[in-house]
Order: C-alpha cells, then sequence, then structure tokens
C-alpha cells in the first residue's frame, strides 16, 4: 500500500484517515522551530551536559514516571520540576563487577565496567516540565494515544553461533535508523519489548563490519548497543522497558537492573552474584493505565525457556505466581494489553527443517497458563499480546476467542528468515487455537499502535508496520481481540 493510498482509503474510519508524511513533517518543523527559539545555555550547564551520557524517563507501575539520568560526573545533577529544583538520588555508583561467564562463549568472557553514575528521580504526576544538564525531558500524557513499540534492537556479536552482524553499518544494523523514524512519528509512548544488548563476544579479526566494537556486558557495549542509537527516541517519549532473555542475570543481567528496571535497585537482585539468580531473574508484573478502561500489564519472561514446564519446576512456580498477579491486576479492567518479550501465540520460522516448518507459540508459558484460564491461556478482558522474541513483525489473529498476537522483534538485531506463506498445513501456535489471519514481515523496523480518538471506540487502535525509515509496510485494524489487515503479507 502506498503512503498515498493509505491517507485516503475508506476501509479506515474517519479519524484514521491522515497521512504519516505530514506527521513526519510537523516534527521536523516543530524540532526546527525549538532549535530557533531556545537561548544558548549557560557555560554550566553545557559541562553539565558534557557529562551526561543519557537522559531518560522510566514509566513504571500505576503509570509513574522516574527521570534517570546516566552521567560521568562524581555526584548525581541537579533537576528542575516545574519550580522545584532538587538533586538526584543515587541508584547506582560506578563499578566493575566480577566476570560472570558469557553463555554463549565461557572462554572469552570478562569483568563488567560500569564507569558511569545512574541516578533518579520520581516525577511528580501533575509535571508539566523537566529539565536536567539543559535537557528537557518527554514528560508527554499519561492517556498515550500514539505508542511506537520496537525490541530485539542490539547488535549480534556472538562466537558459539559465528554470528557477528556489520554493527558498524548503519543498514545492516539500522537501529539508529528505525529510532529517528520512531521518533518522527511524535509518539506519546514507547515500549522496547526486550532484547538490548547483544555485543556478548569480541569481533574476529578481519570482520570489518563489526572491528573495534565494544563487547561483553559492561556500560561500553550498552551505551553502543542502545543508549547511543536510541538517543533521539529516548528524548520523544516516555519508555516502558520490558526484559528480554539477553538481559537475564547470566548475560546483560546487571545492565538491565542499573540501567533500565523501573524499581529501585537493590543488592540480591542485580545480577552481580550467581547465588542470587533465583531473585534477580524474576520480577513482579506491574500495570500501566493509558485510559479509564485500558491498561497495558507488563511482564517479565525474561528466564523462560521453550519446553513444558512440570508444575513441580521452580520455574512454573514462579511464573504461576507471576500469572497470578497480572491477572489480579487486570480485573475490572475492560481492556488489556499484556506485554511481554516472549510470544505466547505466535510463530518463529523454523529453518533446521528442508521442508518449509514453523515453530509454535511459547510452550513453557502456555503450560502455565492453561490451569489458570483454559484453553484461551488468558482471561477474556486481555485481547492483545505485544511480544518481540521472534526478530520479525507479525500480526496473529484467531477464530478462536484467544487474544490477537503482535510481535515488533524487527528492531535492528540480526533478522529471522520470513515466515512461510502459506503457512504449512497443520501448523498451530497453540492447541485449540484456529487462525484467522495472520501478517508478517523479516524486515527491519518499528510498529505504532495509535487509539482511535472517538471515547466510543478507545477500544479500536491502528496498528502499522513501518521500515528502517518510516515507511508503511502493512496497516491493520485491532478491535475487541480481532485484527484485520488492508495488505496482507508485506513483501
Amino acid at each position: 500500500m502506498t503512503m498515498r493510498s493509505a491517507c485516503s482509503d475508506s476501509r479506515f474510519p474517519t479519524a484514521f484517515r491522515f497521512c504519516p508524511a505530514v506527521r513526519q513533517l510537523a516534527a521536523i518543523a516543530i524540532a526546527i522551530l525549538a532549535g530557533c527559539a531556545a537561548s544558548p545555555p549557560p557555560a554550566s550547564d553545557i559541562r553539565a551536559a558534557g557529562a551526561v551520557e543519557s537522559a531518560f524517563v522510566v514509566t513504571g507501575a500505576g503509570g509513574a514516571r522516574v527521570a534517570r539520568v546516566i552521567t560521568t560526573d562524581e555526584t548525581c545533577p541537579l533537576i528542575a520540576i516545574d519550580d522545584t529544583t532538587t538533586r538526584m538520588q543515587l541508584r547506582a555508583a560506578p563499578a566493575t563487577i566480577a566476570q560472570r561467564p558469557t553463555r554463549s562463549d565461557p572462554a572469552s568472557s570478562k569483568p563488567s565496567a560500569f564507569p558511569v553514575r545512574v541516578c533518579d528521580q520520581s516525577l511528580p504526576r501533575g509535571a508539566s516540565r523537566a529539565i536536567v544538564a539543559g535537557r528537557s525531558l518527554p514528560l508527554a500524557t499519561h492517556t498515550p494515544k500514539r505508542i511506537v513499540v520496537i525490541g530485539d534492537s542490539g547488535c549480534r556479536l556472538k562466537t558459539s553461533d559465528d554470528a557477528f552482524q556489520a554493527c558498524n553499518d548503519r543498514e545492516l544494523w539500522p537501529l539508529a535508523m528505525i529510532a529517528a523514524a520512531a521518533a518522527a512519528t511524535l509518539p506519546d509512548l514507547v515500549i522496547h519489548v526486550g532484547d538490548y544488548q547483544y555485543r556478548e563476544n569480541a569481533c574476529p579479526a578481519g570482520k570489518e563490519g563489526c572491528a573495534d566494537s565494544p563487547w561483553g556486558y559492561g556500560w561500553d557495549a550498552w551505551n553502543a548497543d542502545l543508549f547511543i542509537p536510541a538517543r533521539p527516541l529516548l528524548a520523544a517519549a516516555p519508555w516502558i522497558f520490558v526484559r528480554g532473555n539477553h538481559e537475564s542475570c547470566d548475560r546483560a543481567g546487571q545492565g538491565w537492573w542499573r540501567f533500565l528496571d523501573f524499581r529501585p535497585r537493590v543488592a540480591g537482585r542485580d545480577c552481580d552474584h550467581a547465588s542470587d539468580d533465583d531473585q534477580g531473574d524474576y520480577s513482579d508484573p506491574y500495570a500501566v493505565p493509558i485510559s479509564g478502561d485500558t491498561q497495558i500489564l507488563v511482564f517479565d519472561s525474561s528466564r523462560v525457556g521453550v519446553r513444558r514446564l512440570l508444575p513441580s519446576d521452580p520455574m512454573y512456580r514462579n511464573y504461576a505466581a507471576e500469572f497470578g498477579t497480572a491477572f489480579a491486576l487486570s480485573r475490572d479492567v475492560a481492556h488489556n494489553l499484556f506485554v511481554s518479550h516472549h510470544p505466547v501465540l505466535g510463530f518463529a520460522p523454523d529453518t533446521s527443517r528442508p521442508a518449509p516448518a514453523v515453530y509454535p507459540g511459547n510452550e513453557a508459558l502456555q503450560s502455565v497458563l492453561e490451569p489458570i484460564n483454559g484453553s484461551r491461556y488468558f482471561p477474556s478482558n486481555v485481547q492483545t499480546l505485544i511480544s518481540g522474541h521472534n526478530h520479525l513483525f507479525e500480526m496473529v489473529s484467531f477464530v478462536t476467542s484467544h487474544p490477537t498476537q503482535l510481535i515488533s522483534g524487527n528492531g535492528g538485531a540480526w533478522a529471522d528468515a520470513s515466515l512461510p506463506s502459506p503457512l504449512p498445513s497443520g501448523a498451530s501456535v497453540a492447541p485449540g487455537t484456529v487462525i484467522e489471519t495472520i501478517a508478517s514481515t523479516s524486515r527491519y523496523g518499528f510498529m505504532v499502535l495509535e487509539r482511535d480518538p472517538d471515547p466510543e471506540r478507545s477500544d479500536l487502535w491502528r496498528v502499522e508496520s513501518r521500515d528502517i525509515r518510516g515507511e508503511l509496510m502493512s496497516i491493520c485494524i485491532l478491535r475487541n481481540g480481532k485484527t484485520k489487515c488492508a495488505t496482507g503479507t508485506p513483501p
């Protein structure tokens, strides 16, 4: 579908007939006008800004927001919130954490060096302005209408798979382009569905595409994989950070707890010591209200595998308790968007067989969910699942009562093969499911969810799949757990 026809297509509700190109031009114009109107910052602010490596807003339980700063300075900076100025609170001091063997190549691991200070400050719900080190932080609205979803965004360097992505090439590792294009859509909220840090092993000699890349689980790799390339998107809107399997304790979990999780960082739940991983690998789900009748449920599935779990397994018990908490939070809320890294009801391509084949949804999580909610797996007021993990865009809608599964895992990490089209005969994401519609692409990009502005249709969402330059690949309409796409399967 061309940009022009997407603006005028009568199949979509009137409120959704707009031209995304106009929106991008508006974003550019706003940035230019803001730059013209701003007066030069005082020298003290310039020095402070130079010490700040990253500044962004984390969204947590109940929609609470935390300003977070990563700095090389010796103290946390001052932050001005409306008419009040205060010093931010220390979250994590600089440190070097003892070596933990990497999962992919234990022989080539190294200690995790964090030569930066991480600082926090809670933002009052009614705050209209927050400035730190000369930077205005994005506060946006507590009732977001436009949500960007990205995932699986880091540059893969992994010895055990002989996988060395060209981190130095913006086209072959396009997170910087994706972040800029996503920021130009003027989102009210960003959801990253996990897997931020992929630079686990050193780039071999002779691999020019990743030459001189930082590696390991310390600050330099985190900065290269997320904070530098995602800078425009971090500045565009508050973020919900979802934890992926790359942020489990035996991988980049130390950085997860330092930089991204919204909760206070506490000893024993920081992945610094393997003996504490039973605490550090799990965290309670939480809800983020986005309107009077809709909320986002955020679920930490980082440690789960793929095989079915037995009730006697400690992992089963952990996830059963977490699902119980999540569904208690969903009670009495009409519309719930369930966000986890691992897709419960989505396909992944299986390239290990000579004939076209697919992997089903996550059987480990299904085995925990079925005793709770039966073959639907989720309560009826959970109508949409949003995930990553599979490195593609995917939408699966069902004839049966199962919630639509959306996957936005094409954010930059080496893309998966495309799903076979049509699907192999008998392919099923889970027992009891019957698929009505599926759309997917393995092209890099991001997803945009835009809610209908009519309060009577607050459960109606326009779902856009966009490429690295922000061009539309497909448009779907999601309502009450069912999704229809205008373009079928994109190229």
